[in-house]
Parts: C-alpha cells; structure tokens; sequence
C-alpha cells in the first residue's frame, strides 16, 4: 500500500517478516547505563536530566550551531575541483528541507538528535519524478530499525503527525537516511556520548541539587542537638519542631539561643571541605571530553592564551566538527541519489575557520601568484573589477621548464664547437677578382 502524503511518495510496507536490532548490550528497549551492573546499584542515568546539565547542554548546542550556521552547497566536480553549482532537482531541497523548517533549523534539529541519542532518522519525500523534494527529521524513539534474516533493512516508523505520518509504517532503507555515531553495539545503532559521560553528568547533577538545598538553608549544614543528659521522646521531638520552625527555611541565619547545655553539631560537611567546585570543573571537563569539544569552549577552563583565532578553529574542526561534517556529506549524497564524484554536498567551511583580519590580509597578499585579484576580493566579499581575473607574476620569474634545462646543460657542460679554418690566399684571389671586375666597368 502507499501512504496518503501531499506531493509524497513512500512506499509502506504493511507486515515483513524482520527483527528489531539490538540498540545495546540487552535489547532494543534496554536500562539506560553507563557502566554493566549499574542498574542493580540503583545508578541509572536519567537522559533527560543528564541533558540540562549545563556542559552537555554547552556541547551539544554549539556542535549543532556551529554546523547549522554553514551554508550547504551543491558542488560539481569539473578539471580537478570542486565548484558550486545549481540543479533544480538537489538545490530547492537543500536550501528549504521542508515546509516548517529553514536549512539553519533543520540542521540544529539534525545534529541535536544525533548527539543526544547517537541517531538522526530523516524521512525522505519524493514527488512523481522519483526527486527528492522534503527531509523530515523523525523522533529518534519513534523509529525502530529492522533487519530481515536475509540481511535487508526496514524501519518501523511509529505515527509522526508533522512527519506526515498518521499511523505506523514499516518502510524500506532507501526511504530513510540513518546517520549514526559511535556504533559500538550494532552497525545500525548510534551509541551518544551520553552514554560515557551520563554518570559525570549525574554526579554534577546531585551535586548542584545538594548545593541549592544547602544554600537554601542559609548556607547551613544539616546538625544534631546535643543534650548532657538523657532525654525524654517527647522532648527531642519538642526541640526539633522548634529548631525546624524557627531555624530553617526561611528563617535560616538567625540566632539560636540554646539553654540546659544544648550543642548544635554539624554531620554534613562544607562546601569548601567537598570541593564541590573542583568537582563540578572535573565532571563538566569530563563530558566536554566525550564530545570532543575543548573545554574552553563549553565555558570549562580558561582559554589558551596563545591569540591565533584560526589554529583553535582548526583543532576545534578536527577534532570534534570534521566527522559530524563528513558522515553528513554522504549520508546526503547517498540519500538524494548523488554519486559524489561528479556530484556531491558540501558543507561550505569558510564561515567556520575564518581568520583574524590582519592574519587574512597577509595569507591573501600571500597568495596572489596563485589566486587573481577577484579571486582575492571574493574572499572579503568585495565586487570583482574589470582588470582582476589576470595573474601577475613578477618579471624575474622563470618557469620550472626553463630553470630544468638550465640545469640539464649545466650539468652536461659547455658545448665545445670545432676551430674555423680560415683559407687567407683564396680570400685574397676573390678580392682582386672583384676589384678587377670593377674596374673594367667603370671603364666602360
């Protein structure tokens, strides 16, 4: 049967004989834990939770914005380079993925699922030329991948109303574009860097609860009141009550007065006794580590103090961006039917490693024997001139043919030519012949 899409056109599958993959070490629906054996600890890691700590939040919004910011371009390869080019088949869809989402939120909503679950499902629409004209990123948890036993791959796809999809489908391979990371368990399965930085991140978690109730309390720890001498029940609740009553919450930070030899005495201890700044700084560093993100970045540490803008660019683009940039380029190439060695995406990387402007004028003065002037001024967004697409080259330099035959004939030596012998008699016979003939006309 087909599904009843607008302008779509998904073939759904109503029954297939296939098998949900393992998402981990014990199944599809799983406890959530960083570590085996967790679960019967009672340490489970709240995703959710996890997320609002503040460094998985910092990491994950900035590797989504960082890569949602750049623009997307369609780029053809012609006399060995890549040059952007327009197709109306790719381009509109590159450009607007879908009715409800620009390229900038598309990428943001694309990126976010894979970080927080290690997959991004993107439903592909197609019109009546077999184009793809919408890309719709699906609830991660609504979708199940399947796998036949003669190794085909479906995907159930639970209802998704602004997916266009009213009830669950099970659709082929080739309508889905699956981008995962980190396929520890399964090679159909994303694991998120959540999964080795949940515990940090739930540590950091109870730590800033126990803070905001201990400062709550006027920065007071919990205590036991001391008598000298045995007391009746009766009189430990009495006392209790009114230290809860008069001592705590809102009344937190006023004076006790304490009679009969009563003592308070502190059992929790203090902030500065837990460190508990040092320890929060360490759980945030640890989960900027899963994200490969430099810590500086996510507003941990202090930033390098080296001022060289662009090398921190490019170690931040190796080593966290480059992977979420490329796995992306061809998970697209592949899913809008893109060779990606004639045609292919490409995500345009000069907003993301941009220099510091006195360091670009000199890499562009630099490189005027390579690039002509336009060239250049593209680079700073200026107009091109009538006079700009010539390369000049300074007068004194030669081409490398030039120079190697230089050396060829220095090496071979100079070229001995043979002596001239000069016949003096038979020169001076044809001199007076020539005179001789002359001089008879001027006789005559």
């Amino acid at each position: 049967m087909k599904t009843s899409y607008p302008n779509v056109r998904v073939k759904a599958i109503k029954a297939v004989n296939a098998s949900p993959v393992p998402s981990s070490r014990g199944g599809w629906i799983s406890i959530l834990e960083g570590n085996s054996g967790n679960w019967q600890r009672n340490v489970e890691i709240d995703y959710d939770g996890v997320r609002s700590f503040h460094a998985v939040y910092s990491c994950m919004t900035l590797i989504a914005s960082d890569i949602a910011k750049l623009r997307v371009r369609l780029v053809k390869y012609d006399q060995g380079v890549w040059s952007e080019t327009a197709n109306p088949s790719f381009s509109p869809v590159l450009r607007k993925p879908n009715p409800y989402q620009n390229r900038i939120q598309f990428w943001e909503h694309y990126m976010l699922s894979k970080l927080s679950t290690g997959n991004v499902y993107v439903l592909k629409r197609r019109d009546n030329r077999n184009v793809v004209t919408g890309l719709y990123v699906l609830n991660p948890t609504k979708v199940i991948p399947l796998v036949t036993e003669d190794g085909d791959v479906y995907y159930q796809l639970q209802a998704d109303n602004i997916a266009g999809l009213t009830a669950q489908v099970v659709v082929p391979a080739r309508d889905i574009i699956h981008d995962r990371m980190n396929t520890i368990y399964h090679p159909l399965v994303g694991t998120s860097p959540i999964h080795a930085a949940g515990i940090a991140a739930m540590q950091a978690l109870g730590i800033q609860n126990n803070s905001t109730l201990f400062f709550a309390n006027g920065a007071r720890p919990s205590g036991v009141l001391t008598a000298p001498a045995a007391i009746s029940n009766e009189t430990a609740q009495r006392l209790k009550e009114h230290w809860d009553t008069n001592y705590t919450g809102a009344n937190a930070g006023k004076v006790a007065v304490l009679g009969d030899g009563l003592k308070y005495e502190p059992m929790m201890m203090t902030a500065t006794d837990a460190q508990v700044i040092e320890q929060l700084k360490w759980t945030a560093e640890v989960v900027c580590s899963t994200f490969h993100v430099p810590p500086y970045k996510a507003g941990v540490g202090d930033m390098p103090s080296y001022n060289n803008v662009q090398a921190l660019n490019v170690e931040y683009f190796t080593q966290c961006l480059q992977i979420h940039l490329e796995s992306a380029e061809a998970c697209l190439d592949e899913g809008l039917g893109l060779d990606g060695v004639t045609m292919g995406v490409d995500f345009d990387q000069a907003n993301l490693l941009r220099m510091d402007t006195l360091t670009q004028m000199d890499v562009l003065q630099k490189g005027k024997d390579i690039l002509t002037l336009n060239e250049r001024r593209a680079r700073l967004d200026e107009r091109p001139l009538d006079y700009g697409n010539t390369i000049y080259m300074q007068q004194q330099d030669h081409s490398a043919e030039a120079i190697a035959a230089r050396d060829q004939q220095l090496i071979a030596g100079p070229v001995e030519t043979p002596p001239v012998i000069v016949d003096t008699a038979s020169q001076e016979r044809a001199a007076r012949a020539e005179l001789l003939l002359a001089f008879h006309k001027g006789l005559h």
